[in-house]
């Protein structure tokens, strides 16, 4: 979670700079790559996920709140992995409420944060304040939701950016699955329509694919058999 924050300047350049907690596991999607998971370790990540994303999606009010706040850049790269085999949310941007000018009241357990470009939405309903940015199709392609890459989303509405998140959360879900050993048996690492995209797919190529054809990731018929 948060400790500091500080601000310098280098070459007349302002950078900002957050101190969180050290995770030594990195990231979810390096973490996939080398260590192959029980039932337990599966539920241990995808409860603390939805956990973080839960408090990320809920405004909390008083001296010590913050915002409800959409990610709108989920992915097993912006998700840290802690020694307990817990889950925390990270890469939000510059999240500090800007009217108040710090950075207090966003950390809690599940969700972190680090310097990154500044994709969050931001949505507070005593001021029916949304901090949207100035572009909605922002993201990493291959996560989009399908109403992002059609250009439907509606940007006025806050929802519409908590759905995208949930979206993202069941490709992150489905890259946990994968490397879940059921009856002795574990695939190896993937992202999210390997077989169907480039290694770098373009918006296109993630339009046809989830709005065109309306395709979803194959879910392995092991874990059918399995009550997780």
């Amino acid at each position: 979670g948060f400790i500091a924050s500080d601000m310098t300047s280098r070459n007349s350049s302002t950078q900002l700079w957050l101190i969180t907690h050290y995770h030594e596991h990195g990231s979810l999607y390096d973490y996939l790559q080398r260590t192959a998971l029980d039932s337990a370790g599966c539920l241990a990540l995808a409860s603390s996920i939805i956990c973080g994303l839960v408090h990320l999606h809920v405004e909390i009010f008083g001296t010590q709140g913050k915002p409800a706040i959409a990610h709108r850049d989920l992915k097993s790269r912006n998700i840290l992995v802690k020694s307990n085999q817990q889950c925390c949310i990270a890469d939000l941007g510059e999240l500090g409420d800007a009217r108040r000018g710090d950075n207090d009241g966003l950390a809690a357990p599940g969700l972190t944060r680090r310097p990154a470009a500044g994709l969050a939405v931001m949505h507070s309903q005593g001021s029916d304040y949304l901090d949207i940015g100035n572009n909605p199709r922002v993201g990493t392609k291959r996560y989009m939701a399908p109403e992002v890459l059609s250009e439907q989303i509606r940007t006025d509405c806050f929802e519409s950016y908590k759905k995208t998140d949930i979206w993202a959360y069941g490709l992150v879900l489905w890259e946990i699955a994968r490397r879940t050993a059921i009856n002795g048996i574990v695939e190896e690492y993937r992202p999210p329509f390997f077989d169907v995209v480039p290694s770098d797919p373009s918006f296109e190529d993630m339009k046809k694919v989830v709005c065109v054809d309306q395709q979803t990731p194959v879910v392995p018929n092991r874990l059918y058999s399995n009550t997780v």
